[in-house]
This record gives C-alpha cells, sequence and structure tokens, in this order.
C-alpha cells in the first residue's frame, strides 16, 4: 500500500506525463493534498464516502463556491481514477451545478479612461494589447518582440490556453503605442520578452499587470466588479457589436468551441432598429398611462 506522500508523487508524474498546465498541476496536488491532511486517512482506504463528506464540508463549513468545489472533485477523481486506478461511482459524488453569469462588460469609453489612468507607458502598452487584440493576461506576459508582426498587422499568440498557438489582430493605434514604448525601454533580455520587470531581468508577472489595472481602475472612477479578464471579454463583445462574424471571433479568441464564444453574443448591444412591441405602431398604449392608486 502506498503512503500518502507516495501518492502524491505518483499524481505529480502522472499530471506532468499528461501536459496539463502547471497551474492545473498546482491545483489538483493542493487540493488532494488538503483532502487527505482533512481526513487524516490513508487514501487507499477511502473512497466515495469520504469524497462525499469532504465536498459537503467544503460546501456548508467552509462556504466555498460552485466552481471552486467542483475543482476539488475534479481533482479527487483524477487522484483516484488515475494514480490509484480505483473505480468510483461518480453518481455519488456529482458535480455541482454551476450558475452561468453573464461577464462585466466596459464601454468603450471606460477602457480609454482606464488607458488614460495608467500610472506607466510599459503598463499602459500591455493592457492596450490585452484589449486591442483579446488576449488572456497570461499571453499578453509571454509575447516576444518577434510576435508582433506590423507587417500583417498580426500578433502571434505562441503556447496559449491548452498549448495552442494562434494569430490574433494588431491594432494600427496599438502598434503606434507599441513604437513608442519600444523607443521609451528598449526591451533587452535573451528569451525576447516584450515586458520586461522591473530590473528587466525576466518577463513581467501577471499580478504586476493586474495591480495596475486596479489601480487605474479606481484611478477611473469606475466601480465595476472587472479583472484584466474583463478586456478580454470586452474586445470579443466590441468586435460582435460591430458586426464581426461569430467564427472569427471565436479564431481570434482561440476557443476550441463555439458555445464559448456565443455567450459574447448575449453581451452585445441590440441593433438600434430593434424596438418592443410596445413602441411599434400596433402598440396598444399611444401615451404614458395615469398612475393609478392602490387603493383604487
Amino acid at each position: 500500500m502506498l503512503t500518502n506522500e507516495q501518492a502524491l508523487t505518483r499524481m505529480d508524474v502522472d499530471l506532468r506525463l499528461r501536459g496539463l498546465a502547471s497551474s492545473t498541476q498546482y491545483r489538483y496536488r493542493l487540493n488532494v493534498q488538503l483532502f487527505l491532511d482533512w481526513a487524516n486517512l490513508p487514501a487507499e482506504e477511502m473512497g466515495e464516502e469520504e469524497i462525499r463528506h469532504f465536498l459537503d464540508y467544503l460546501i456548508s463549513e467552509k462556504k466555498l463556491g460552485e466552481s471552486c468545489v467542483n475543482t476539488y472533485n475534479a481533482a479527487l477523481r483524477f487522484f483516484y481514477a488515475v494514480t490509484l486506478d480505483c473505480s468510483l461511482n461518480y453518481m455519488q459524488i456529482p458535480r455541482l451545478k454551476e450558475a452561468h453569469k453573464l461577464p462585466v462588460i466596459l464601454t468603450r469609453g471606460e477602457i480609454a479612461r482606464i488607458l488614460d489612468c495608467t500610472s506607466t507607458l510599459r503598463n499602459k502598452v500591455a493592457l492596450m494589447t490585452t484589449y486591442g487584440a483579446g488576449l488572456r493576461i497570461s499571453e499578453t506576459c509571454n509575447l516576444q518582440i518577434r510576435d508582433i508582426e506590423s507587417e500583417t498587422m498580426r500578433i502571434f499568440v505562441r503556447c496559449g490556453k491548452n498549448r495552442k498557438d494562434r494569430y490574433t489582430l494588431l491594432s494600427q493605434v496599438n502598434l503606434d503605442t507599441l513604437r513608442e514604448y519600444w523607443k521609451a525601454y528598449r526591451p533587452r533580455h535573451p528569451d525576447g520578452w516584450l515586458f520586461l520587470n522591473s530590473d528587466g531581468s525576466g518577463k513581467l508577472p501577471c499580478r504586476t499587470i493586474q495591480s495596475a489595472f486596479d489601480a487605474a481602475v479606481k484611478r477611473a472612477g469606475i466601480t465595476k466588479d472587472v479583472s484584466t479578464h474583463t478586456l478580454r471579454s470586452c474586445f470579443a463583445t466590441h468586435l460582435l457589436e460591430d458586426g464581426a462574424d461569430i467564427f472569427d471571433v471565436m479564431r481570434l479568441l482561440g476557443h476550441s468551441n463555439i458555445r464559448n464564444t456565443t455567450i459574447y453574443l448575449r453581451l452585445a448591444g441590440f441593433d438600434p432598429k430593434l424596438k418592443s412591441p410596445l413602441d411599434t405602431p400596433r402598440g396598444g398604449y399611444k401615451s404614458v398611462p395615469k398612475a393609478v392608486s392602490d387603493d383604487a
């Protein structure tokens, strides 16, 4: 029988062999470690019943959200099915149904205010590139100088989510600002990173850009609950509002499934020609009705 530490070490190998993202590997291992510490029993002596109690503990006592609990669920399923080669009855450990909330969207004017309130030219260009190309913040930080293709007005996104390469748009405004940034910073690094950290020793950390974004949002007086990923959602929504084909938007975002892109159709503004039936010639009311007392 494997000790819990041996089982975790074996899980590390299983995760690497499947080529999962480093963030996923870290999260899965941490979640399983927390489960084993909570149960304080050998992993191979446990099964669906212990997992059920643990997931219920996360919901009822830790008050974790559906998405977070489902991540624990997925990690434990992987651990038992792959690492320990145990057959689990998944009907006994179902995934929570998650609410499908629409992302918060910024107007174009709000995005302009945020960019104008960004403290440094480097951070401003990084955020502008994130929005103008529809990038994930990690993709922005991973950009290399050679990825900016000014002749074809494209940005090459290497090894994005699920290790997929793709091309996306290079805005002329973005290109002009990138040239200003180049003249001011002259980024030089053996790995060719476009955006460097403060001392120039490595690429710009994602948390630095997130902090710069949060500070700019506050200075701009915007109270919406937004993050750097909001810029990517705005990119897709604004493209659709401008009449872009949804399949083009899908390719630019790097989505594998069109269903992931169609959510932005629900965020895009309506055609101004579209009217409520109350306002059409056949509408029942031609004027505002007089107020009627509740006691009438």
